[in-house]
């Protein structure tokens, strides 16, 4: 049995939930009631950008600007930022901050204006906060409100399995026509049309072993639209956060960007700082930076982590300016105020994922794409701090203006789309468990790559595909979800002969001006 909705969106972090609040009201506001449907694989309340601690960027001060804002990701990116898309991002945000507010998001303040924080790689205090660390919480905790007042249809615990492509009765031509999922508690399959398709279900994070995005962080959108014939660019670049907790018997944390934007400092086990040696600006230096640092400076001490020392800024700031990190530490026994934080490097954001224009369509008709799950060009090869909230706003706006504006179109189709080659023969690899694929990508195709622990695992991965059975429930449509975007991105950080932002090779320690381009795959 097939229902039919207007809109399905499949994932309930920021793009979803305000991508379907968003179709709620354009469908009152022309006076009939657009049927909207939310389909999340837990509860509405597990999703990335809960987690998000840094905040939201906007060029919203004095002194600021878009254009400002435009030079700081461009220069982050390291020569791929899609321009147009990141010149939409930035002259909107300050729109989209007055809708948060609007629909009820609180940002903190200081003496009755809202107050600005600095991260690494901005030029100017930029980055909003809510409750301090908190702010993905607090935003996303404001839309599922919002959207359980609007009445729309949220589906729990229903993993989505497969897009059904086709030819709708008003359509001939082959367009994305709704989804098929799962009821995990259940166990019965569904089918839902839709007039349009929404992915927004968030990166890949749980692809490496150490990571710290929670578990849901599987690449189901871009497996999805992957399998369903949509084109996949850039998913070489991984971004690695510097600094997640690093404490025996406690799972990786993260440790905002925020904290060294305050004025943390970062020092090896000696208790000597370090980044000035690498870097002029030093603990602002970009991720990329920052990490590849912080793994140098673990290797020449010998340890598994650095510390971020904080000790030297009065205690009340910290447990105010940092409430959920302070708190979290605290339950770990740790008392940041007064000792340094063991921190090491961990898989944070995916900045590839599925190819976008500016307006969210994908390269098939009815499917749009938002959030990290989407790649519009905007992070280019190493995203800027705190633009990953933004995006989710700026880019869910637009893709509903354009199902009302101009329903039926897509993005154009690039012409140099490199098939993900069938399974190779290989060895017979270790049983495929997430464990297993995790400490792979972790290995392999982590923060430092070359050509030959690259090809191992590209063998081990399409041996690993080969011998893939059938998913039947979430942990094994997670597992293949897994599985083809670590091939992704495995396939293309072993095509790519260079290093550029997120993306580093030993082998070819440079960027080269012939790769100055992105990677595109597709299915086929």
């Amino acid at each position: 049995m097939t229902t039919s909705y207007d809109y399905v969106i499949v994932g309930s972090g920021i793009a979803g939930l305000y991508a379907a609040i968003l179709a709620r009201e354009h469908s009152l506001s022309a006076g009939r009631r657009s049927s909207v449907l939310v389909l999340t694989k837990g509860s509405i309340d597990d999703c990335n950008t809960r987690w998000a601690q840094g905040g939201i960027a906007a060029p919203v001060g004095p002194g600021d600007s878009p254009e400002k804002h435009l030079l700081d990701t461009i220069e982050a990116g390291a020569g791929l930022v899609d321009v147009e898309a990141a010149r939409v991002l930035t002259s909107e945000a300050a729109d989209r901050i007055k809708d948060l507010i609007a629909l009820g998001v609180e940002f903190d303040t200081l003496h009755g204006e809202v107050a600005l924080g600095m991260e690494g790689a901005h030029s100017q205090p930029r980055i909003l906060h809510s409750g301090g660390d908190q702010t993905g919480a607090r935003i996303e905790l404001t839309l599922s409100s919002v959207a359980r007042l609007e009445g729309i249809t949220v589906l729990e615990y229903t993993i989505a399995t497969e897009i059904t492509v086709g030819a709708r009765h008003d359509a001939p031509l082959r367009r994305a026509t709704g989804i098929r999922a799962l009821n995990t508690l259940t166990g019965e399959s569904a089918e839902y049309a839709a007039r349009f398709l929404i992915l927004a279900t968030g990166g890949a994070g749980q692809l490496y072993a150490v990571s710290t995005n929670p578990e849901v962080a599987t690449g189901d959108g871009i497996a999805l639209a992957y399998r369903a014939g949509a084109e996949i660019m850039d998913m070489e670049f991984v971004q690695f956060h510097p600094t997640a907790l690093k404490l025996p018997g406690v799972q990786p944390f993260l440790i905002s960007e925020a904290v060294r934007g305050e004025g943390g400092i970062l020092r090896d086990i000696a208790g000597e700082r370090f980044m000035p040696g690498y870097d002029a600006r030093a603990e602002l230096a970009p991720r990329d930076i920052v990490a590849r640092a912080i793994i140098d400076r673990m290797r020449r001490t010998d340890s598994d982590h650095v510390l971020l020392d904080v000790t030297h800024l009065e205690p009340g700031r910290v447990a105010a300016r940092f409430p959920q990190i302070y708190r979290f530490c605290c339950d770990a026994g740790l008392d940041i105020a007064r000792e340094p934080i063991p921190v090491s490097p961990a898989a944070h954001y995916t900045m590839g994922g599925i190819r976008t224009n500016t307006w969210g369509e994908t390269t098939i008709p009815g499917l749009y794409a938002a959030g990290e799950c989407a790649c519009t060009g905007v992070h280019g090869a190493n995203r800027l701090a705190s633009n990953s909230l933004l995006e989710t706003v700026v880019f869910a706006k637009r893709v509903i203006q354009r199902t009302v504006e101009s329903p039926g179109t897509s993005a154009e189709s690039s012409r140099d789309a490199i098939d993900l080659s069938a399974p190779e023969s290989a060895e017979a690899p270790p049983p495929l468990t997430r464990a297993a694929l995790q400490e792979l990508m972790w290995g392999d195709v982590g923060i430092v790559r070359d050509r030959e622990s690259l090809a191992g695992a590209k063998a081990t991965l399409s041996a690993w595909q080969a011998s893939l059975e059938n998913p039947h429930d979430r942990e094994t449509q997670e597992l293949a979800d897994l599985l083809t975007c670590a091939r992704l991105v495995t396939g293309a950080a072993l095509l790519r002969e260079e290093s550029r932002g997120a993306h580093y090779r030993t082998d070819f320690p440079e960027p080269r001006d012939e790769w100055r381009r992105h990677q595109v795959f597709r299915r086929g």
